[in-house]
């Protein structure tokens, strides 16, 4: 008889669950969850809640660029080291900026501590980025400069930023091949995403360098937008256009890949290449000679800078608006 009362009690106190359930969840709009990428983030939502440590929410662009990979492991160094809780989210790809923006929204309703943030885009996630700031939220920008001026007219102050000098490494990366060319050479330039300062820096680092060898003629610029697929196709039709060109520079080593890969198919072996962000893909291409160089801007310690700056920040310590890490050229 007991045991009947006991299941009847449980059904009951069940059902009253679901109904209480059910009001809270009527009682606000719920999150557009649609564009938010699973990631391997380490701490489920009741953690991050329970736990009275910092949380900082580590946000970039993609975890299928191994970059991006390398980023997360010095913020993991920098989690272990510092005490804190750290939620990393990615966009499905470095194009998708709404993802990235989706993904903010979401950590401003979670009521995270801080955000590093690597923006797929300089200007389209300022203003989220402002709502995050307005709801007490720590910025820290990694990798990719949000844009100054809309920044400021936005009035999203205090954000530090970390990255490298993406003129300087791909005026390094472009040298490179500018020291091989004697004879009058076509030239194409990859660049990223075209609205992201550092692709905008790492095109006029290639230019500056291929300015500077009269041989050298840029005969085409376009965007692959940090893609493998999209640059083999570009660099498939730019070689139709352009049968005797005989170098290429790529903002990043996925777009000299893709580059690497046609030229490979139709048997030019005799085209330079030179890439940027020292992938062991690439660290690899180079020794064999695929790749002419790359630079590599030491992704960890971006991650790792933007977790101890962040945690910083919440300390109230004073930072330097900017802090570029020495790149590092990488060739044979």
């Amino acid at each position: 008889m007991r045991h009947t009362n006991n299941i009847h009690t449980f059904w009951i106190l069940a059902t009253l669950l679901l109904i209480v359930d059910g009001l809270v969840g009527c009682s606000q709009p719920a999150p557009n969850l649609s564009l938010i990428e699973p990631t391997n983030t380490r701490h489920d939502a009741e953690q991050q809640v329970s736990s009275g440590q910092p949380h900082i929410a580590l946000v970039m662009k993609t975890l299928t660029n191994p970059f991006f990979a390398e980023m997360e492991r010095g913020a993991r160094m920098a989690e272990s080291e510092l005490g804190i809780t750290l939620i990393v989210k990615t966009a499905a790809q470095e194009t998708s900026i709404d993802q990235q923006i989706a993904i903010i929204e979401r950590l401003i309703l979670d009521q995270v501590d801080a955000i590093v943030v690597a923006p797929g885009d300089s200007t389209s996630l300022v203003p989220v980025l402002r709502r995050a700031q307005e709801a007490g939220i720590v910025i820290v920008n990694v990798d990719n400069r949000l844009d100054e001026s809309l920044v400021y007219e936005m009035g999203l102050v205090g954000v530090p930023f970390i990255s490298v000098d993406n003129v300087d490494g791909a005026y390094q990366a472009a040298q490179m091949i500018s020291q091989r060319i004697t004879t009058p050479t076509e030239v194409i330039v990859l660049e990223g995403i075209p609205t992201a300062q550092n692709a905008i820096d790492r095109t006029n680092g290639a230019r500056k360098a291929f300015a500077e060898n009269p041989n050298i003629t840029i005969v085409a610029i376009e965007s692959a937008h940090w893609k493998i697929d999209e640059s083999y196709e570009v660099t498939s039709r730019l070689l139709k256009e352009h049968p005797q060109v005989g170098a290429i520079f790529c903002a990043n080593d996925m777009m000299a890949f893709g580059s690497l890969k046609y030229l490979e198919e139709i048997g030019r072996s005799d085209v330079l290449v030179a890439g940027f962000d020292a992938l062991p893909e690439a660290r690899v291409a180079v020794s064999n000679g695929r790749l002419v160089a790359t630079i590599d801007q030491q992704a960890a310690q971006q991650g790792y800078l933007g977790v101890q700056y962040a945690v910083q920040l919440l300390a109230g310590e004073q930072l330097p608006a900017e802090t570029l890490i020495p790149v590092q050229l990488i060739d044979q």
